[in-house]
């Protein structure tokens, strides 16, 4: 026992060990310093961050564990002389690398989770996903170590890395089942989606199995231990359960989930996503002249609140429906407002034949109602009228026209009739609703 410790202890003392932290980190943190530029204060963007990071901290770990073995082959003969089993070295060796993989994966985690803590983090820590990424690790260190000892030439170290990178980079996210298995490629989550927790459990499973398989299958191999065969087959059917499940999950990896919004209360009520609560007060200064024109038509609004993309902006009931940019990109508060403006047309009936010109006036509103320049139209006379109208007049005048405004039908009438008449006519709707000329 003594010989063995003592070779043990020098196994555990090799250059590679030492090589292997520092590369591995470096290479783990440079892969995810893309993501976590952007912003990862949504967990979930986190985890898979965490993920993609692998897919590149993998390969790399699988080449330098190929190079160990090859490396270290021609010093067998020293293990030799101790009366342990010959896949002792082996398992031991895997033990050593797969702990130095694994410190420089929790060394990225680390780095990625403080990030994440220093942004408005929201959603909630996915540790199932870490595992996997660890686990996905783990079975590269096995893959790439066995072919060293299978293949004990210096090509192969580069054959290991060459593949296992190509395995990892080119399998596109959403195209191919193939995508989800480890490591596993994912794009970056949209708000209100989340990993469905099955897909991981699947993938901890698969590699579970893989590596498994793979360490029992060279065990047996090596030292012919028919007891081995039970487990061996429990592993690859687990393996196969779990790729089988994979295969019928590409199209839902991700799923919808709803977020608690965080509020802001005065003047208008707006609702926000956790992870983009400091576009609250943006927001708030910009929807609150908007709402103001607004006041008193069908369109009037006193909520807003953000809903997932794949949703449509609408107007309706008082609440206005809007989408936000994830990395909340310059502008993104005029883009919400605009987004509120042309949730108002009636999509059908703006979509349908109507008098030439109408579109300009529908700018010249446009523009008013959200703060914008106005447009040069072809009526200039309208033009002027509209730009001479104090304020007020005008959100009367929108209270009177808003049907015409939103079915995309504002003509000349509706500006010059009011050159002249007070701010107040309530029969001047109705008079123009019954007028042949329309």
């Amino acid at each position: 026992m003594s010989e063995l410790g003592r070779v043990l202890r020098l196994d555990a003392r090799r250059a590679a060990l030492l090589v292997a932290v520092p590369v591995l980190t470096g290479v783990g943190v440079a892969a995810a310093v893309p993501s976590l530029v952007v912003s990862v204060a949504y967990w979930d963007n986190s985890v898979v961050t965490l993920l993609n990071a692998v897919r590149l901290l993998a390969p790399a770990a699988a080449g330098l564990a190929a190079w160990t073995a090859v490396r270290e082959r021609p010093l067998d003969y020293l293990r030799e002389l101790t009366t342990r089993s010959p896949a002792t070295g082996v398992l031991f060796d895997l033990f050593l690398l797969s702990t130095a993989a694994l410190a420089s994966y929790v060394a990225v985690t680390v780095v990625v989770v403080v990030v994440t803590l220093l942004q408005q983090e929201a959603g909630h820590p996915h540790p199932l996903g870490m595992l996997v990424g660890a686990g996905a690790l783990v079975l590269h260190i096995v893959a790439g170590y066995l072919s060293g000892r299978v293949a004990p030439h210096r090509a192969t170290a580069v054959v290991v890395l060459v593949v296992t990178f190509l395995w990892a980079t080119l399998r596109v996210p959403g195209v191919s089942w193939l995508s989800l298995l480890p490591p596993a490629a994912f794009h970056r989550l949209h708000l209100f989606t989340t990993l469905r927790p099955a897909v991981l459990v699947d993938q901890a499973v698969w590699t579970v199995g893989v590596t498994g398989a793979l360490i029992l299958g060279y065990v047996l191999w090596a030292t012919r231990r028919l007891v081995l065969v039970l487990p061996l087959a429990l592993a690859l059917a687990a393996a196969i359960a779990a790729t089988l499940h994979l295969h019928g999950s590409v199209d839902g990896a991700v799923a919808p989930v709803a977020a608690q919004p965080v509020c802001r209360e005065w003047p208008l009520t707006v609702c926000v996503h956790p992870a983009l609560r400091g576009a609250l007060p943006p927001l708030m200064a910009a929807a609150t002249p908007l709402a103001a024109r607004l006041d008193g038509t069908p369109g009037a609004f006193t909520r807003v609140v953000q809903r997932p993309s794949w949703t449509p902006a609408t107007v309706a009931d008082g609440v206005a429906t809007i989408h936000l940019d994830e990395d909340l990109a310059r502008g993104y508060e005029v883009r919400a407002v605009r987004q509120i403006r042309d949730g108002l047309m009636d999509a059908g009936a703006c979509a349908a034949p109507r008098r030439p010109g109408s579109d300009g006036y529908r700018a010249l509103v446009d523009a008013w109602l959200v703060g914008d320049e106005a447009p040069a139209i072809p009526d200039t006379r309208a033009a002027r009228q509209f730009a001479s109208w104090s304020e007020n007049r005008r959100r009367e005048w929108l209270r009177l026209h808003f049907a015409y405004y939103r079915a995309c039908a504002l003509g000349p009438q509706d500006f010059h009739a009011w050159r002249n008449l007070p701010v107040l006519l309530p029969k001047y709707g109705q008079a123009r609703a019954a007028s042949p000329s329309e």
